[in-house]
């Protein structure tokens, strides 16, 4: 019997993602466990997550999940690399495998673009064209070029977070296998496609007030209530305009004096496009400042940001999982979703979810939510 993990955000959980659990299973055998770690109500694009994380978290169980747990806000809200390194210290201490997707599907040549990354050569390389003002995406791309890399495999937003997983698990020293497997269809397609949806052209779907009931593998989504950015932009600016320059200064991902402009922007400007427009430059991509302005909402500093998660949290599970518990248990600290905890991590949880509630689109949902929420247990029928 064995155990792979998949680090996700079903934001929302669709047919593809349904498709990659039991393509597990035809790999790996039927008895396989399968441990979904989930980003909770905030993603790593710096926006709320459309549906709330218990009701994606049940999704996944209906989908042959076996144990879903929270990949920590503080993971779920970084860059690209601290986001799979987070996730993989997490499955990597009982996971034997990790699973994603990806444009290519081949974990080797991902694993040698990885080993080549965490290289003393491309590091010399990377800094050189940094200092020319390349943006960081562009700047890897240069020098990998340099050092006679495949840069294709960086061109491809799954495949680069595929990488990205490598690197963590190399770094990490951890036992987990990489499983790639070729992920079909085009993840920033605004059309959904029949048999391989984007989750971009889901929540596009879901905004416009349009059905996605051929497109998911469950009916839990029907009746949630939906999330979005533009629900909370007000609650957002009341934060930004009445943040103090330290508070600002805190903030992550603002260094070489971007939190600076993202203060002046936000005193200057009318509402959250225009803030970030002004703040936009060719050397820091747009999710970037996306995070950034988030986690000033939210009030998550860069020491928070950089110091690994206390514990993690259990959103669901069915027999199997809970048999995957007592394993993983002896190896990490967890705790069932609105369990009190005697650690400030868990007053960040509190404010998090609070804070969600008012990305609500019909009206502002009541606080509270986090200490009310209960795991789900899901039975096989």
């Amino acid at each position: 019997m064995g155990i792979v993990g998949i680090i996700c955000e079903y934001n929302p959980l669709h047919l593809g993602h349904a498709k990659q659990i039991r393509m597990i299973r035809q790999l790996r055998g039927e008895d396989t466990r399968i441990v979904c770690l989930m980003s909770g109500n905030f993603v790593q694009r710096g926006e709320p997550a459309i549906f709330h994380k218990s009701v994606r978290a049940r999704a996944a169980l209906e989908a042959g999940a076996d144990l879903v747990l929270e990949l920590p806000v503080t993971y779920a809200l970084s860059s690209a690399e601290n986001f799979a390194l987070g996730g993989v210290r997490i499955l990597g201490q009982f996971c034997d495998e990790l699973c994603f997707g990806t444009e290519t599907g081949s974990s080797e040549s991902l694993m040698n673009t990885a080993k080549m990354l965490l290289s003393p050569e491309f590091k010399d390389a990377l800094r050189i064209y940094l200092d020319q003002g390349l943006s960081f995406p562009a700047a890897r791309q240069r020098a990998l070029a340099q050092l006679g890399n495949n840069t294709q495999l960086l061109t491809s937003p799954n495949d680069i977070l595929g990488v990205e997983y490598c690197k963590a698990i190399i770094e990490t020293g951890c036992r987990m296998k990489p499983l790639a497997i070729h992920r079909e269809g085009n993840y920033h397609d605004l059309e959904a496609d029949a048999e391989n949806p984007s989750a971009t052209a889901l929540r596009q779907r879901i905004m416009s007030i349009r059905p996605i009931d051929d497109y998911v593998p469950t009916d839990l989504f029907c009746h949630a209530a939906i999330h979005t950015l533009a629900a909370g932009e007000r609650a957002m600016l009341c934060r930004l305009r009445t943040m103090t320059d330290d508070e600002f200064a805190s903030v992550p991902y603002g260094s070489e004096g971007l939190w600076r402009k993202l203060m002046h922007e936000s005193r200057r400007q009318s509402d959250l496009e225009s803030i970030l427009t002004a703040v936009k430059s060719k050397r820091y991509t747009r999710t970037r400042l996306n995070r950034m302005v988030m986690c000033a909402f939210l009030g998550i500093k860069d020491s928070m940001i950089s110091t690994p998660a206390p514990y993690t949290r259990i959103l669901g599970f069915n027999d199997r999982g809970r048999e995957i518990l007592r394993t993983a248990r002896e190896n990490h600290l967890f705790y069932n979703v609105g369990q009190r905890v005697d650690d400030p991590f868990w007053d960040l949880e509190q404010r998090c979810a609070d804070l969600y509630a008012l990305f609500a689109l019909e009206h502002p949902e009541p606080p509270g939510d986090e200490s009310r929420q209960r795991v789900t247990y899901f039975k096989k029928s």
